[in-house]
Formats: structure tokens, C-alpha cells, sequence
């Protein structure tokens, strides 16, 4: 997989949930703090974002995309005066998919929203994550990011008007969407110059193509000169470039995807250990079980069954 899709995919825990919302006038929603990240679409109307700790309030428009990556509390309202309600979720971790109606039948729809969050294992999370802004924000432009619009309608209509096979497309689509969003993101901040961090890295020629050459084959035995002749530079600039870019030396990232690799197969795969061990690119078993518990501080099997203990009691 590439570099993006491999940071969900390492990152995702359990199955991501959503739902589509109708809000009347006055409303206002509190979103208590969770382990995992949330977005909402305005899809009609308008809506305050209010942000965690002391940012401004955000407006958002029709189209509207907000995407908080570190599962920080936040709020939503038609107007940031408006009292807030704790938004209690359910016991599969949904939200209620629609506010009750004024009892006077006089108050219209303000908006129209569309919520989801995903669940992540922060324990190994990735600095193309961590590294995101609080709170990002992809305003709706005419004509832009056609695909990001796409993922939202399709989402939207399967949820409004579920089908045979919605349980299946519905967690496909929020997978799809999170891409999206990260994607625009990424594209946005390189168009206007911002890029910064990981979304500068991506954009490096020499260190994104480093970064697909670790992910593509974690088990290589590579080292920093055959990764910068691969990027078309010197051992040394290319160690200073990628160090600058992605904050930590090639070899010591290397490490660190291979060990989160190899706690993802442990997690979902029912190999040998030997084999979790030479795909993650070590020979020898007891060298990957040193490496492994000094970054887990467990063995590979006592992870193991502690992930399978987990999984049965549903955390």
C-alpha cells in the first residue's frame, strides 16, 4: 500500500460509525472528548463549529467539511450563544441520527448534518496524524475536489435510504471519506504553500519516494545509502532532508513502521511468529522479540493474546 493508506490502516480500530442528523432551531451539540477522530458535513443549512479550548468559533456553509483528528471534546450549534446538550451515544457508539421536532410544528429544519467518527489505537499513532491542526477545515468550492463530494453524496444516501448491503458500504465509504479528507488536506496545504511536517515529506520528491520504498517493503534490509540513492541524493543529504522533514532519522523510522507493521499482523493475522518476524525484515526471531518488547515493553506472544483477550470482550 502507499504511505496514506497505510497510516489508516495501521492506525484503525474497529469499525468507524455514522450518521446523518436534523436539527432545529435553537440547537446546539456537545461531543465529549474520545479516544478515536470525528468529521461532520453540513449538508443543508449552516452550523457553528465551536472548537476545543480557546479558538474562535468556526462558521461553516453548505458543503462544509470539519475533520478533528485528535478526538478532543468540541461542539456544534446554530450559533455559538446557543446553550449545548451532551450528545450521548449509543451502546455500539453511534450517535441518534435526528433531533426531535419542535412540539408547535412551527420551527423548520435549520440543518441538515452528516457525523461519523473512527476508532483509532493512539498507542502507535502516526505522526502524519498527530501532526494535523486541532481542527481541519475543507470549505466547499465550486468545482473542487469532485471525488471528496462524491464519497459525501454516496455516504449521505446510503445512510438516509439504507439498502441491502448498507452494512457493508456504509463502514467502506467512511474509509473512503477519511482518505478523501486527509488527501484534500494534504493537497490544499501543498497548493498553498503551507505544507509543513508530514504533509511537506509527502511532498518532497526524494523523501516521499524513501517513505514508499520502507512501506512497500519493510522486510528489505535497507540502509541509509541505498535509501537516498533511491531518493537521488547522497547518503548525507539525503539523512538531513528526511531527518528535517519526516522528525526522525530514516533507519529510526524504519524501526518504528516495521514494529507498528508487526503489531498490526500479531493484532489481525495468525502467522508464526517467525514469519511476523522476517516479514517486518528480521532474520533472526530472537533479535525481532528484543526489538518488539523494547518498543510494546511485552513479548510478541503476550501481545498477542492480550489483543485476541480484547477483541473477544469487544474494547
Amino acid at each position: 500500500m502507499d504511505v496514506l493508506s497505510d497510516v489508516i490502516a495501521a492506525m484503525r480500530a474497529g469499525r468507524p460509525h455514522s450518521s446523518r442528523r436534523r436539527t432545529y432551531a435553537p440547537w446546539g451539540m456537545r461531543f465529549a472528548a474520545s479516544e478515536g477522530a470525528g468529521f461532520h458535513v453540513v449538508l443543508q443549512g449552516s452550523a457553528w463549529l465551536i472548537p476545543p479550548g480557546d479558538a474562535a468559533p468556526v462558521h461553516l456553509g453548505v458543503g462544509d467539511v470539519v475533520f478533528l483528528a485528535h478526538g478532543r471534546g468540541h461542539a456544534l450549534a446554530d450559533d455559538p450563544a446557543t446553550p449545548l446538550t451532551d450528545v450521548a451515544p449509543g451502546p455500539d457508539g453511534t450517535w441518534p441520527t435526528a433531533a426531535d421536532p419542535p412540539s408547535d410544528g412551527g420551527s423548520a429544519v435549520s440543518a441538515q448534518l452528516l457525523c461519523g467518527a473512527y476508532q483509532l489505537n493512539r498507542a502507535r499513532a502516526h505522526p502524519l496524524l498527530t501532526g494535523l491542526p486541532d481542527v481541519v477545515h475543507l470549505p466547499a468550492q465550486v468545482g473542487s475536489h469532485p471525488s471528496l463530494r462524491a464519497a459525501i453524496d454516496l455516504l449521505g444516501a446510503e445512510l438516509q435510504h439504507p439498502q441491502p448491503g448498507s452494512d457493508a458500504i456504509v463502514p467502506a465509504l467512511l474509509d473512503t471519506l477519511l482518505l478523501y479528507i486527509l488527501r484534500t488536506w494534504w493537497l490544499d496545504t501543498h497548493a498553498a504553500g503551507q505544507s509543513t511536517g508530514w504533509s511537506a515529506a509527502l511532498s518532497d520528491p526524494a523523501v516521499s519516494v524513501a517513505l514508499s520504498a520502507i512501506h512497500d517493503d519493510p522486510s528489505h534490509p535497507w540502509n541509509v545509502e541505498e535509501l537516498g540513492a533511491a531518493a537521488g541524493l547522497s547518503r548525507a543529504a539525503f539523512a538531513r532532508r528526511f531527518t528535517a522533514l519526516v522528525g526522525e532519522p530514516p533507519l529510526a523510522y524504519l524501526t518504528w513502521w516495521r514494529m507498528t507493521t508487526a503489531g498490526r499482523l500479531l493484532r489481525s493475522d495468525d502467522s508464526t511468529l517467525r514469519s511476523v518476524a522476517e516479514r517486518c525484515g528480521y532474520t533472526s526471531e530472537f533479535a525481532f522479540a528484543k526489538a518488539f518488547k523494547r518498543q510494546y515493553g511485552v513479548a510478541p506472544g503476550q501481545y498477542r493474546r492480550r489483543a485476541g483477550a480484547n477483541a473477544s470482550q469487544g474494547r
